[in-house]
């Protein structure tokens, strides 16, 4: 069973998603990243999240490869953005009503992804 499947499918992905990006709409470190409008963002990030943890390939299948460090060049992202973008993505898992082997699994993959889209000092 694949953790998309462990979790109940697409709607617990949209929950973390919808939960994590109405923290970082107030968020005074992450807000200036985002464009006006984060509807594209957070269907992005929707769509990726379900295909990395086994659910339908629509995110590549919409936009290729994933190339997450390349896609993330353009915003300066240091120990601050990551820090404040695991908050709410911490806050965002621990809302969800899913299996704690599926949080772990989350928190562990985010940890790792958002140290390694860091590409500046400080």
């Amino acid at each position: 069973m694949t953790i998309y499947e462990a979790v109940g499918g697409a709607p617990a992905f949209e929950r973390l998603v919808e939960t994590f990006y109405a923290g970082v709409e107030s968020d005074p470190i992450l807000r200036p990243l985002y464009p006006e409008d984060v509807s594209g963002p957070r269907q992005r990030l929707t769509l990726f999240l379900i295909q990395f943890f086994g659910g339908p390939t629509t995110y590549s299948d919409e936009r290729g490869h994933p190339a997450l460090r390349a896609r993330h060049t353009p915003f300066a992202i240091g120990q601050a953005e990551r820090d404040a973008w695991m908050r709410h993505m911490r806050a965002a898992i621990d809302s969800l009503d899913v299996p704690e082997l599926a949080k772990e699994q989350f928190r562990g993959y985010f940890e790792g992804a958002a140290t390694f889209l860091m590409n500046r000092e400080g």
